[in-house]
This record gives structure tokens, sequence and C-alpha cells, in this order.
């Protein structure tokens, strides 16, 4: 099944009405963060039956998706990407993990992110070198910066915190408020798992952190514990 045939059915499950929805909430407008992206109006749900529905796709026609025009195709493949990692051999698996380094370019969204850093790129460097993740953090591409933090998700199930940790301090001082919201809810993970480990980074760092990243970090805090925080009281 090659690309063409693939876009042919899938663009037929389209909804302008979704389609406006959605170029709304991804912020596509001039200076926004999604500016000029465009969608076919799919929802979450019908994509991911798709990926099951196309799993005979090659990894050459599932990068040819990745760099769509359309948000619900470049999501697709990346769903694609994470599934057939999954399911591959190690020689798979390498060539799915280098290959989404590789077309970072396309990966330009939060939510295609989010459902597949920590599914390749973090299974791929569990026991291996992590430096990449250190080069990353330091793009220019917001979306890079952000594949960086989310990836540590898979280690931090793992009850390894130490690169969620090392990643989200350097990324304190960071312009950007999708990645203080991406390091504020790594926190919280950390947090969700070793409660003392995350209050011990926040008593270090919560005077200086982005007002976003620490209510994200914070969000499931006790009342009390969580409006000291925000006043500086600890």
């Amino acid at each position: 099944m090659n690309a063409a045939t693939i876009q042919k059915e899938f663009r037929e499950l389209g909804d302008p009405s979704v389609a406006e929805h959605s170029a709304r909430f991804f912020k596509t407008a001039k200076g926004e963060y999604g500016e000029g992206d465009r969608f076919l109006g799919i929802r979450v749900p019908v994509i991911r039956k798709a990926v099951r529905r196309y799993r005979d796709a090659n990894l050459r026609t599932t990068l040819s998706l990745l760099k769509s025009r359309y948000h619900e195709e470049r999501l697709l493949a990346s769903l694609m990407l994470v599934d057939q990692f999954s399911r591959g051999d190690q020689t798979t698996r390498k060539s799915v993990y280098d290959a989404y380094l590789a077309h970072t370019r396309w990966l330009n969204n939060w939510d295609i992110i989010d459902g597949s850093a920590h599914k390749i790129v973090g299974p791929w460097l569990e026991d291996r070198s992590r430096s990449v993740l250190y080069r990353l953090l330091k793009s220019k591409s917001l979306w890079e910066r952000r594949i960086a933090m989310m990836t540590t998700y898979h280690f931090i199930r793992l009850h390894d915190f130490d690169d969620a940790l090392a990643i989200a301090e350097a990324l304190i001082d960071d312009d950007h408020d999708l990645i203080h919201k991406a390091s504020g809810w790594m926190l919280r993970e950390v947090g969700n798992r070793d409660l003392a480990t995350e209050e011990k980074f926040l008593k270090r760092h919560y005077r200086k952190m982005p007002r976003t990243m620490l209510r994200y970090a914070i969000e499931k805090f006790p009342e009390k514990r969580r409006k000291a925080y925000l006043n500086g009281d600890i």
C-alpha cells in the first residue's frame, strides 16, 4: 500500500467543521506556534483506528505521509512509526528510531510529539547513551526541545528520574510556554512516583521556574501546599 492510496482513503474521513475547530485549537493564526498548519478534520480515535488498517505500509510509505501538509496525516504517520517500532525486531526498531530523529522537521506539534517520543526515542535509549537528548534540548526548534523533555516519560515510568530532572532544569529559562508545560508535566509524573524527589527539585528551583511550569508540576498537590509554592512560602 503506497502513500497516495492511504491519503486518498484517509482524506475521505475529513469533516470541515472539525477542521475549523482544530485550526483554532492548535493555534494556527499568524504568530502562533502552529502558524499555517492545515487540517482535514479527523478526530484522534479515527486516526488510531487507521493505524491498524494501514499496518502493511512500510517505513518509506510512512515517512512520505509524515511529510504531508495536513496535520492529521503527520499524526497518523507518527502513530504508525510507534506501531512499527513496538512490533519490530531490533533492526526495524533502529530504522524507525533513526528515521524519527531525522524527520523532526515534520514532528511539528505537541500532540504528534507527545504520542510518539516516549514510545520510540525513550525505549531505544533505555540502555544506551542519552546524549542525543542533551543535543535536542539546546536546539532552536521548539519541537526538538519538546522531544527531549517528553522522551523522559519512558524513563520516569521506570522510576529513572535523572534525565527528566536534568532536562527540566536546563529548560527552566526556555522562552516558550509549550516547553514550560511539558517540563511541569514531567515533574508532576516524577512526583506521582516519588514525591520527595519532585519536591527536592522544586525547593531548589521553584522561585525561578516559569509560572506555567510550576503550576503543572504542583497541579495535584493538596491546596494548601500548592498555594504555598505559588506564594513563595516554602
